[in-house]
């Protein structure tokens, strides 16, 4: 914490400008050297003019410098920013110059890092950082920012400090007997706890909707030969992704795509068409046709609707799985065998029509849709799900004691483990192995 560190905070390659990002109790003391100038001269917040100079006087590149004090920065620490050319090779050269006039090279998500170890967010908002950049439509980009803005954080913290005084009344009863305080039937105290088990369990509810607006919703595209699957993934994408041909067993691997339909990032996963294999190698895409399945958030069934009925998936197979029957191939009519069936959505992906009606069904089949959020879109992640699950567990342990008398010094161990679990959350509770799980995810210079 008490080095400068420096990254090259925009992605490689070449560009119109590239930004630089220094932090650090050095940051306008190394800019100061690399630039020739008195770090005092750089007002805070405007953008200054400067040329960066190597140790030989010589100019690498002429730069926009802009500074922040600690601790009204990112990091909460003395920050400096440096827009440069964007070439790959100028970039290079002006990193190497602050690594020379005494920063050290950023490790990924440091930035983040330090901005949460000097109170400037949550962990639950340095996460949401993360979700932001990589977020892939506009719901999940939403809920990441209502996550940025603190409201899973508010959120717990606001569980955590009930909870706190619970553990306090229980602790009180146990350290002063003499008060006449009743911590297994005070009013409204097993209220108090049920409560916040209540608010605990809404807040895992949404652990599913996170994971898909996170990873995308695993959609596996299921049918035999030549009912049109690779042909749907193509629809779906805009584009030629799979080869499409009229010879069985033309897809022998799984292609894998992620698409925005209607607001929900679906992770669509074509795959090999289901019959007996004619060889080995077939056969080793079977295998992922069905892994696939037993993975999926979602089966689209693809059938030939202008032919009778074949072989379908039967309800053993798709039991604990969301699963829509589409019908293929309608612009050649659809066959009287699928007249009766309910529930199947028409399509043609030769003329493009019903994908509207697909689009939509999905959402339905998922009950997963942007109007179905209104404006509570905050979904928890799998670290906070984990934490969440202790913390409801151990609630109703004491919960459990409370009601069979066994004494407030269980239930106090049960509260307490709660409270820590709960205070994970946020990073209240924090450790030196979880801050690296977390911010190692992030890129540098972030």
């Amino acid at each position: 914490m008490n080095e400068t560190i420096v990254a090259v905070a925009t992605p490689f390659g070449q560009g119109a400008i590239a930004l630089l990002r220094m932090s650090g109790s050095g940051a306008l003391k190394v800019a100061g050297q690399a630039l020739g100038c008195d770090p005092e001269d750089l007002e805070e917040r405007h953008a200054h003019r400067a040329k960066v100079r190597s140790e030989e006087n010589a100019v690498l590149d002429e730069v926009l410098v802009t500074s922040f004090r600690g601790p009204r920065s990112y990091t909460g620490e003395d920050v400096v920013e440096i827009s440069c050319h964007g070439g790959v090779l100028v970039t290079q050269r002006l990193l190497e110059r602050m690594l020379e006039c005494g920063a050290r090279s950023a490790e990924a998500g440091e930035f983040t890092q330090r901005a949460f170890l000097n109170g400037k967010m949550d962990l639950t908002q340095a996460e949401a950082v993360m979700d932001i950049i990589s977020a892939q439509t506009e719901l999940s980009l939403r809920a990441a920012q209502h996550q940025l803005g603190g409201r899973i954080g508010a959120q717990t913290e606001s569980l955590r400090a009930n909870l706190l005084q619970v553990v306090a009344e229980v602790e009180a009863y146990i350290d002063f007997p003499e008060e006449d305080i009743d911590a297994g039937s005070g009013k409204g105290f097993r209220a108090r706890v049920e409560e916040a088990r209540a608010i605990i369990n809404d807040l895992l509810a949404t652990a599913e909707h996170g994971r898909i607006l996170r990873e995308g919703a695993r959609t596996v595209i299921y049918g035999e030969p030549n009912v049109g699957k690779s042909s749907l993934l193509n629809v779906l994408l805009g584009y030629e992704r799979a080869i499409v041909s009229d010879l069985a067993g033309t897809t022998r691997d799984t292609v894998e795509e992620v698409v925005n339909l209607g607001g929900i990032p679906v992770r669509l996963i074509d795959t090999a068409g289901m019959r007996e294999s004619v060889d080995e190698i077939e056969e080793f895409g079977l295998e992922r046709t069905r892994r696939n399945l037993a993975e999926a958030d979602l089966i689209l069934e693809v059938v030939d609707g202008s032919q009778g009925k074949g072989t379908t998936l039967s309800l053993e197979t798709r039991e604990n799985t969301h699963h829509l029957l589409v019908l293929n191939k309608t612009d050649l009519g659809k066959h009287a065998d699928w007249e009766r069936e309910s529930g199947g959505v028409a399509i043609s992906c030769r003329e493009g029509t019903g994908m509207k009606a697909l689009t939509e069904a999905i959402g339905e089949e998922l009950a997963f849709g942007v109007s179905g959020w209104g404006q509570e879109a905050v979904a928890v992640n799998a670290r906070h799900q984990d934490c969440l699950r202790r913390a409801e567990k151990a609630l109703s342990e004491a919960l459990g004691q409370l009601s069979r008398r066994e004494g407030p010094e269980f239930a106090a161990v049960d509260l307490r483990i709660a409270l820590d679990a709960i205070g994970e959350v946020a990073g209240k509770v924090e450790t030196e192995e979880l801050l690296g799980e977390i911010f190692g995810r992030f890129c540098i210079g972030k």
